[in-house]
């Protein structure tokens, strides 16, 4: 057990770094939980640990409390530190910009400078597509210029450019840089999935908790865009195949495959109604919805160029639309089962 390498997962009980977690544990490493919970279940490590079928430890901390995470990077003996703690509601970080940049930016900093006092030199880094604003080229690669337009979007490439600085101060940093798309879907499991405590602003959630009666109708930002249908059209991508990609950059990184920053996504673009519409059918729901003003800062169009991270990590997509929408349907079935 002692010589497996082992990982502090911040932010690990949330919806992406749960998924994560497990599939760490499948690909042979330690993990050890960092979270405050502001954003999580407080079962979602039992839940975790009930798939896994090993204990799982959980260090409750918040990553703003500066000796807190010095104390538990430097008892931990971590090979590495894969970061999800953050703020990451756009709206909610244009209401309070100082509260995301405190998170989202101070907790960086406070986690980089415990890992440089404990010598732990690979991290992987949650970043995401919002930084690329809403460029007219599709599709998006790694060269599209950043241009966020929200403080969310903002502390996304500060923690980027905190990275990348680092890295050319001190060569011996490994560092995985991974910008997500749209994360949708849940563990086969059905036992954990995308359920925030705070209200969603994500498409899928928000369609979730009409079709289980929680939210009346979903809103529709637009309908005249230049798209078939004239719906926004995303990139969606399966959190299984999202936990996968933090699997090999983590590996990547360990196998001296040097620092890499890639695109996390399918390549392909779903409208808002085709999305609304593959989960009214596989949920067998009416998911009510009414047609407003299209929001400011809002892309009619964006997915990305996967080419990058096919090549520097052999990753590729495996799940579909369908899939992503059958998988969240089923977890929240059994959460409502379970009430």
């Amino acid at each position: 057990m002692a010589d497996r390498p082992h990982v502090l997962l911040t932010g690990g009980a949330g919806f992406i770094g749960s998924h994560t977690c497990l599939a760490l544990l499948v690909a042979g490493f330690r993990v050890t939980i960092l979270d405050n919970f502001e954003n999580a279940q407080a079962d979602v490590p039992a839940r975790l640990e009930q798939i896994a079928g090993c204990p799982i430890p959980v260090e409750r901390a918040d990553i703003r409390d500066a000796s807190a995470v010095a104390g538990i990077v430097a008892r931990g003996g971590f090979d590495a530190v894969v970061h999800f703690a953050a703020r990451k509601s756009v709206p909610d970080s244009v209401a309070d910009p100082l509260g995301y940049y405190e998170t989202n930016c101070t907790g960086l900093l406070n986690i980089l400078a415990a890992m440089r006092a404990a010598g732990v030199r690979r991290i992987v880094f949650s970043s995401s597509a919002a930084i690329y604003g809403m460029p007219e080229v599709m599709p998006i690669t790694e060269d599209t210029p950043a241009a966020p337009l929200n403080p969310y979007a903002e502390t996304k490439v500060f923690g980027e450019n905190v990275l990348l600085a680092m890295g050319r101060a001190d060569p011996a940093m490994q560092i995985g840089i991974l910008r997500y798309f749209n994360p949708v879907g849940a563990h086969p499991s059905g036992l954990i999935g995308e359920d925030p405590s705070q209200p969603p602003g994500n498409l899928v959630p928000v369609i979730g908790r009409v079709a289980t009666g929680q939210l009346e109708q979903l809103t529709v930002f637009g309908s005249d865009w230049p798209t078939p249908d004239g719906t926004g059209i995303r990139d969606y991508i399966h959190v299984e195949d999202l936990a996968r990609g933090h699997v090999l950059s983590l590996q990547a990184l360990m196998g001296d495959g040097g620092s890499h920053l890639v695109n996390l996504g399918t390549g392909k673009g779903y409208s808002v109604l085709e999305v609304l519409r593959t989960y009214a059918q596989v949920s067998g729901r009416d998911i009510p919805y009414r047609i407003v003003d299209r929001r400011p800062g809002d892309a009619a169009v964006s997915y990305a160029a996967t080419e990058r991270a096919r090549a520097v990590l052999g990753f590729e997509a495996r799940h579909d639309l369908r899939a992503m929408c059958a998988s969240n349907w089923a977890y929240l079935k059994g959460r409502m089962a379970a009430v």
